[in-house]
């Protein structure tokens, strides 16, 4: 039996989950460049969950889609902290709806006996954190791919 490669989920949705810090870097990097508005993101304190509905670019598809002379992709998808019991932002202007973040990193800082806080690095210096009882994140693709508009792959050179 052979390992799972990159390219073998290029046209399934995505669906991740984590566990650990070593599953979130793979998460992380497949959350890279997601754009949302602020008005896409919610904290339901009650259910202790912290959720963004973001346009993730599909990095898993880029060289094919390069290859085959068609264009990249972005695709709707849905990213879920559980177990959250706080959240806290900065250099987010809430009140402004029309600002759009875009998400460079998610990373974790652990604590004690399984918690920590996650860290959501956007952008122009913003950050959300996300102090968490367990790691435990989804990410899952929502909506069917769809051209970026930007017709091009994010360039972070």
């Amino acid at each position: 039996m052979a390992d799972a490669r990159f390219e073998d989920g290029a046209e399934a949705p995505l669906w991740l989950g984590v566990a650990d810090a070593e599953d979130l870097k793979i998460l992380a990097t497949l959350a890279q460049d997601g754009v949302f508005p602020t008005t896409d993101m919610t904290y339901a304190r009650a259910r202790r969950e912290f959720a963004v509905l973001l346009n993730r670019f599909r990095w898993e598809d880029r060289e094919a889609a390069e290859r085959a002379g068609r264009g990249v992709e972005r695709v709707r998808a849905m990213l879920l902290v559980r177990d959250v019991l706080a959240v806290r932002s900065t250099g987010i202007d809430r009140a402004d709806r029309d600002t759009i973040l875009s998400l460079l990193d998610i990373t974790f800082e652990p604590g004690a006996d399984g918690t920590g806080r996650v860290i959501l690095t956007l952008a122009g210096d913003g950050a959300i954190a996300l102090d968490v009882e367990s790691l435990d994140i989804d990410l899952r693709d929502v909506t069917r791919p769809y051209l970026a508009p930007s017709r091009r792959a994010p360039d972070h050179g």
